[in-house]
């Protein structure tokens, strides 16, 4: 019989860090000798995260048009297609950002369906500063209603793991708040203190997941009235578009333009962005800006350090609003930079949308062996 792979799925709320996470984590299975295959998943095409981690050199299989648990036959056959002529020792499992109730409806039926193919890790939920410190002290203005907030507490209730993300970003007293406010909240869930982007914490994440066990059994008492009402504020849109100019123009202060000069339409607006994201690729080069909220910077995350004549552009947006509406300011935002660095573009396709009501495949109200 084949060795079973190991099944590591890291959750957390839009903008948290799960892809530079599971980009740190594949890189380090990749330097031990494993083979890695790494699973994305929107509520539509074009993401984001799928080309930054294949730009990395990793294999990436895309579950698209719905969630993990709405989709669970395409999960599984993805994770079959990665590396049909190397199978995976090491399979990450990056969720959509705004879907919880992820161990009743992903990993349990995981273990009762596929308990001879995949092993199942312990399950880390990574916590997002900017607007988890807001939720769980239930400040008035947490930056969304209370029901997308219930989203973001209950990914935490049916962690394994809690990972404090961007310490590097946040003073040791705040750290400090965070994880008593989590050890309140969410007694006896361990914690992890980590920066996705330094590095820091990751020895102790791969450790923590190194673990064997019967992990993955925090079965949720969830309403799915609130869990929709919820995921439903949230306005999504993907689009891509291509960039040419007669002139070299600089990728980097382009995109790090459109998510700065969309980040003071929404604030002008007054509308809260759970993130977001720009991708340019250009001849094997590629560059990621992202704001993941209203109260935190825009960062050139991956700098691609290049001047251009053309480029392939995909922007992401969640944001608290109407997806009519996010897509004027998308739209605009866009020609606003491109004519001051005097560069042509051309969208070739935007999705914009609610989230529908999530419908999961399978759900276990007991864990498997119970």
């Amino acid at each position: 019989m084949a060795h079973r792979i190991r099944y590591i799925m890291i959750g957390g709320f839009l903008g948290a860090g799960k892809t530079t996470t599971l980009g740190k984590l594949a890189a380090h299975y990749r330097e031990q000798g494993l083979n890695v295959g790494i699973v994305t998943n929107d509520q539509a095409t074009d993401l984001v995260d799928t080309n930054t981690l294949r730009g990395m050199g990793f294999e990436v299989g895309e579950v698209a048009g719905a969630c993990f648990c709405c989709n669970f036959n395409e999960l599984i056959d993805t994770m079959g297609n990665l590396s049909a002529e190397q199978r995976p020792d090491v399979i990450l499992a990056e969720p959509v950002g705004s879907c919880t109730d992820l161990v009743a409806t992903v990993i349990q039926p995981i273990k009762q369906l596929f308990d001879a193919e995949f092993d199942i890790a312990p399950y880390p939920v990574i916590l997002k500063p900017s607007h988890g410190i807001r939720i769980l002290k239930n400040e008035q203005r947490g930056g969304f209603s209370p029901k997308a907030e219930y989203i973001l507490k209950k990914q935490l209730e049916e962690a394994d793991l809690i990972l404090i993300n961007r310490i590097d970003e946040l003073t040791s007293e705040k750290v400090d708040e965070i994880c008593a406010l989590c050890d309140e909240q969410l007694p006896g869930t361990p914690l992890i203190r980590m920066s996705a982007k330094t590095g820091s914490g990751i020895p102790e994440l791969v450790e923590f997941l190194s673990q064997d066990g019967d992990f993955g059994r925090k079965i949720l008492d969830i309403d799915y009235d609130i869990y929709a009402d919820g995921e439903a504020e949230l306005g999504w849109l993907n689009s891509s578009l291509t960039l040419t100019s007669e002139n070299e123009f600089d990728l980097d202060a382009f995109l790090f333009g459109v998510v700065e000069t969309l980040q003071a339409k929404l604030h002008e607006a007054d509308l809260e962005p759970a993130h977001l994201k720009a991708i340019g690729l250009w001849e094997g080069f590629f560059g990621v800006a992202n704001l993941i909220s209203s109260d935190t910077k825009v960062e050139l995350s991956l700098p691609s350090n290049q001047k251009a004549r053309n480029s392939e552009v995909i922007i992401n947006a969640r944001v608290a609003c109407d997806p009519e509406l996010l897509e004027t300011l998308v739209n605009e935002a866009v020609a606003d930079v491109a004519a001051k660095q005097n560069v042509n573009f051309e969208f070739r396709q935007t999705q914009r949308f609610r989230p529908g009501r999530p419908v999961p495949t399978h759900r276990l109200s007991t864990p498997v062996g119970s």
